[in-house]
């Protein structure tokens, strides 16, 4: 009889929680000028969520999930780190795959999925293996986006030249921020890289005679060997479908974009896993787990943590170039703190320096809010629970990162 007071005791708290919290988004709804309130959708959720926890209580209580809760552990052994080698093929495998079966929209989604991969897989280094916490991570990826609509508005500078030339700035940038921040950690080290985002926000924002502040610039659309995808050619240059006696077809310039992005992708996916296994990667795990005793053991913490800010910033500036030529137009309202926090997100839910982790999670970040469209009301509180119970059901991540470790038995 105890236990079941006890379980009761719980169902009421969390009912009262939830409505707490849920309860005024879910109940009162904004029509025109007015608010109205719905007390029926409360009532819903008191009864679903009471009712829910009782039954989760009973499951626990259960001689079942005793003997789960009290399975018995196994016997001393080493584990070693599981290989995703097969998961990278598959990957590899079904992106050259998909582009075929999908029409120009979701082609246009599969490539903001390989963008958020890419900027995924840049702060992983910084966060995930270095364990330097950037809340600013998003203006690299305006450095990259402005380089090359800036240099193609001044300097006439093509697709493939602003490839390199977004990358290298945007480590230049990731090489002056840490400089000042070399001392820094947690909390204080998030609030100077949230501000480096912001004032350079700002300065794309204000700076209206170069930038074209909120206006933004226009950026060429990439080029195939100087052949443009345009319906109809230009001085100069020849277009894709005349040069190669085809129909014209709008998806001929996304299946373009999509393939050279996802050649970057792989090469990149594949710099990073090897990036971990040499002593460079080791040397930032090393400091991110102990800073004193990495220094001790002759690790120089100054060359470290520029090569991550560096490395981190000239992927996310790769990403910036791709996103400039898919949209053909840049302005500062695509680099918010929001921008921000999504990439960190995908880092910690994918698996803080797992890349097949980032990987997956950037293409469920992607995917997610176009599937969840028909339920436009509840879009975000859907995909906040979702964020919710992965944390829960896996707080190191989708595929968090394996390594070689002990496992002892208790008597």
């Amino acid at each position: 009889m105890k236990k079941y007071m006890q379980g009761l005791k719980e169902a009421c708290l969390t009912t009262f929680i939830a409505i707490l919290l849920l309860g005024p988004i879910i109940s009162l709804v904004l029509d025109g000028f007015e608010i109205h309130m719905i007390a029926q959708r409360t009532l819903v959720l008191a009864v679903v969520i009471f009712f829910g926890k009782l039954i989760i209580y009973s499951i626990q209580q259960s001689d079942w999930g005793q003997r789960f809760k009290n399975k018995p552990k196994p016997d001393i052994r080493v584990i070693k780190g599981t290989s995703h080698r097969w998961w990278m093929i598959a990957f590899i495998i079904s992106g050259f795959i998909l582009p075929l079966l999908l029409n120009k929209y979701w082609l246009t989604v599969a490539i903001l999925a390989l963008i958020y991969i890419l900027l995924g897989l840049g702060l992983n280094i910084v966060v995930g293996l270095a364990g330097l916490l950037n809340l600013g991570f998003v203006a690299f990826y305006a450095i990259g986006a402005y380089s090359y609509a800036l240099g193609a508005t001044y300097f006439d500078l093509g697709f493939w030249a602003a490839l390199p030339i977004g990358a290298l700035l945007a480590g230049l940038f990731g090489a002056l921020l840490g400089f000042p921040v070399l001392r820094m950690h947690g909390d204080y080290l998030a609030i100077v890289t949230l501000g480096f985002g912001e004032i350079i926000r700002l300065i794309l924002n204000n700076w209206s005679d170069v930038t074209g502040g909120p206006n933004g610039l226009s950026a060429p659309f990439a080029t195939f060997f100087g052949l443009t995808f345009s319906r109809n050619s230009v001085k100069g240059h020849t277009t894709f479908h005349d040069f190669f006696n085809l129909a014209y077809d709008g998806k001929y310039r996304y299946l373009f974009t999509y393939a050279v992005l996802f050649i970057a992708v792989c090469l990149i996916l594949r710099l990073v896993t090897r990036l971990q296994r040499m002593p460079l990667g080791r040397a930032w795990e090393a400091l991110r787990e102990d800073e004193i005793a990495s220094r001790s053991l002759g690790i120089n913490h100054v060359t470290t943590k520029l090569s991550a800010f560096s490395l981190g910033a000239m992927i996310g500036g790769i990403a910036g170039v791709f996103f400039a030529a898919l949209e053909g137009f840049v302005n500062p309202t695509s680099f918010t703190f929001t921008e921000s926090a999504l990439i960190l997100a995908i880092v910690v839910l994918g698996g803080m320096g797992s890349p097949l982790g980032v990987t997956i999670a950037a293409i469920l970040f992607t995917l997610l809010p176009e599937m969840l469209r028909q339920f436009s009301e509840y879009r975000m509180l859907v995909f906040g629970g979702l964020m919710v119970l992965v944390m829960i059901w896996r707080p190191r991540g989708l595929i968090g990162m394996t390594r070689q470790w002990i496992v002892r038995e208790q008597k």
